[in-house]
């Protein structure tokens, strides 16, 4: 049987060496590298053969939503897995739009994330089954676009990060990002969900069960 290749990109070292210790065990399955920093993410599936990527969305200064598209323009047929602290609600739909062959959260078992991996492996897609009976429900019932779902990701991020009640120089920490430009992100938030404060940030993203 032959191996699958397997990069894991995450920036925690405990996450990448908890999946390690889970791979490990499997015989179909080779973690040939790992990465905490987009540019290096990018330049090892640019210049390496890698089946499978697990990917986590939460990068310093680049978005694991920016990687994946990077990705996905320069090698198409690269399976990527996401793996995220960010319920499925959130970001699910809009990886599995931008190429992504399957999301779970990082509070997923592990032999979640193996079957998710068996399936990818087999060329199929995996989300979970209330995710996707949560997608069928949008379709039949809530046609057109929310507002929030206008936002770009790394907005839809921010915009979460303050419902969280985070300040801007927490977020431009954990983003790597300057303060001056998490200020810029939130003011576009605010002017497209014609929203006046971070109260109404917070009030608004509850009502949308985005926190």
């Amino acid at each position: 049987m032959k191996q699958l290749k397997v990069f894991i990109a995450d920036d925690h070292l405990l996450i990448r060496e908890g999946l390690k210790k889970i791979l490990s065990g499997e015989k179909e399955f080779k973690v040939v590298g790992e990465a905490g920093d987009p540019d290096e993410i990018i330049d090892f599936i640019n210049d390496n053969d890698v089946d499978i990527l697990i990917l986590d969305l939460n990068m310093p200064g680049r978005s694991g939503l920016d990687v994946l598209k990077h990705l996905k323009r320069i090698k198409p047929d690269l399976k990527v897995l996401i793996l995220s602290m960010y319920p499925e609600d959130q970001f699910g739909e809009r990886t599995i739009k931008a190429g992504a062959s399957g999301y779970i959260t990082k509070e997923s078992a592990s032999e979640e994330l193996l079957n998710a991996l068996k399936k990818i492996a087999k060329g199929g897609n995996y989300i979970s089954p209330a995710f996707a009976e949560k997608l069928l429900f949008k379709k039949k019932h809530m046609p057109g676009n929310k507002p929030y779902e206008l936002l770009s990701d790394r907005e839809l991020q921010i915009m979460i990060l303050l419902a969280k009640g985070k300040t801007q120089v927490e977020i431009s920490i954990e983003l790597a990002l300057s303060s001056s430009t998490i200020n810029t992100y939130r003011s576009r938030i605010l002017e497209k969900l014609n929203l006046k404060s971070n109260a109404e940030i917070i009030r608004y993203a509850i009502q949308n069960k985005l926190v």
